[in-house]
C-alpha cells in the first residue's frame, strides 16, 4: 500500500510541476529577457564617446615591456609526407 501511495504522490507532483511550469514559464522568460535588454542598454549608454582618431591612424595604448624576452622554443617540428 505504501508503494502505491508513493507512486501516486510522485505522479501527482510531476503533473503539478508541469502545470505550474506552463503557467509561470512565460512570465519568468519575459522577466529574464527584459533584464538582459536593460543590461545591454545600460552598457550601450556607458560607452565612451567616439575618439577623434582619423581613419588609418595608428594608436598605441601601452608600450611593450622592455624585460620581455622571446622564447627560443617555437614548438615541435612535424614533417608531413605526401601520400599517393
Amino acid at each position: 500500500m505504501g508503494l502505491i501511495k508513493t507512486i501516486l504522490y510522485i505522479v501527482f507532483f510531476m503533473y503539478a510541476f508541469k502545470f505550474l511550469a506552463k503557467l509561470f514559464a512565460p512570465f519568468l522568460i519575459k522577466k529574464v529577457v527584459n533584464k538582459m535588454q536593460e543590461k545591454a542598454e545600460a552598457q550601450f549608454r556607458n560607452q565612451p564617446p567616439k575618439s577623434t582618431v582619423k581613419e588609418g591612424e595608428t594608436i598605441i595604448d601601452k608600450a611593450p615591456a622592455k624585460d620581455a624576452k622571446g622564447s627560443k622554443t617555437v614548438g615541435e617540428y612535424v614533417d608531413f609526407e605526401e601520400i599517393d
